[in-house]
Parts: C-alpha cells; sequence; structure tokens
C-alpha cells in the first residue's frame, strides 16, 4: 500500500527553505522539504499548507506542482510524494511547531547537496523544480465522497 506524502520547494532569493529532522532509522539529522504524509480525508493542498505550518511556523501559499515521485523507501514501505512550489511571507522567519524538527534552513542547492538528506527525492523534487518543471494545482481534483 502506498503511503501518500507532499512537500514544498520554497525558494528566497536563491536559497531554499529545509527542515533538519532526526533519520527514523539512525537519529543522525538529516535535511528534508518541509514535507509529511496527508491525513486521510485530508485535500492535497490543504495538507502541504499543514505540513509547511507544523513544520516551519510559516504560511504557505502553493503556486504550481513540480512532480509525481514514487519512493521504494529503505524500509521497505512504498510511498507517493507529490511536490509543489509556493511562498511564504517575505522575511518571516522559520520556527518549526513540530517537536521533531531540530531547526529550519535556507541553504543553496550547493550547500544542501554537501550535506546529509532524507532521501534521494530531496535534490530530484528541487532539481526539477529549478529546471523550471510547473505544472497547475488543478492537474489533481480535489475530488469529495458525499453522502
Amino acid at each position: 500500500m502506498w503511503a501518500l506524502t507532499v512537500a514544498a520547494i520554497i525558494e528566497r532569493q536563491g536559497r531554499f527553505l529545509v527542515v533538519e529532522e532526526p533519520d527514523k532509522v539512525t537519529g543522525l539529522p538529516v535535511l528534508n522539504q518541509p514535507a509529511g504524509h496527508v491525513d486521510p480525508g485530508e485535500a492535497l493542498l490543504d495538507a502541504v499548507v499543514r505540513e509547511v505550518r507544523e513544520e516551519t511556523g510559516l504560511a504557505f501559499t502553493p503556486r504550481d506542482i513540480v512532480g509525481l515521485y514514487p519512493l521504494k523507501a529503505a524500509n521497505g514501505r512504498d510511498y507517493f510524494r507529490i511536490c509543489f512550489t509556493g511562498t511564504v511571507p517575505a522575511e518571516a522567519e522559520a520556527i518549526p511547531e513540530d517537536p521533531e524538527i531540530l531547526r529550519c534552513h535556507w541553504l543553496t542547492r550547493e550547500e544542501l547537496a554537501a550535506r546529509p538528506l532524507r532521501s534521494g527525492w530531496v535534490l530530484r523534487c528541487l532539481d526539477d523544480a529549478l529546471s523550471g518543471r510547473r505544472y497547475p494545482l488543478d492537474l489533481v481534483a480535489d475530488i469529495r465522497v458525499e453522502r
């Protein structure tokens, strides 16, 4: 069974907002985009806005979809990541609300590539965004079952 996740690429003056969190296996710090699981019944846009707020304390406005990324993780689980670009308020300071997030950083692509990452999808999503890959938000319809 797939675990559906969302991630956000947020750029400010050539630097990208990332979160530092403990690796689930080793406990060592790794970097990731603000990202997380979509809750049952939660809309994708609501999920990415929530995850950015929880992990950075910032209000996120999604702009585009960068891509869809299936991943067979080292833990044997299958994940399906939907990566968004968007903005946060200018000059706002990132302060995590989630106690599992150690800190937030604004890093260049080169700085990010030189640090331990949560997965290979961190740079892949960033590189896809840097290459200009963008899809409209309505690529994914939010269909809800009415009773």
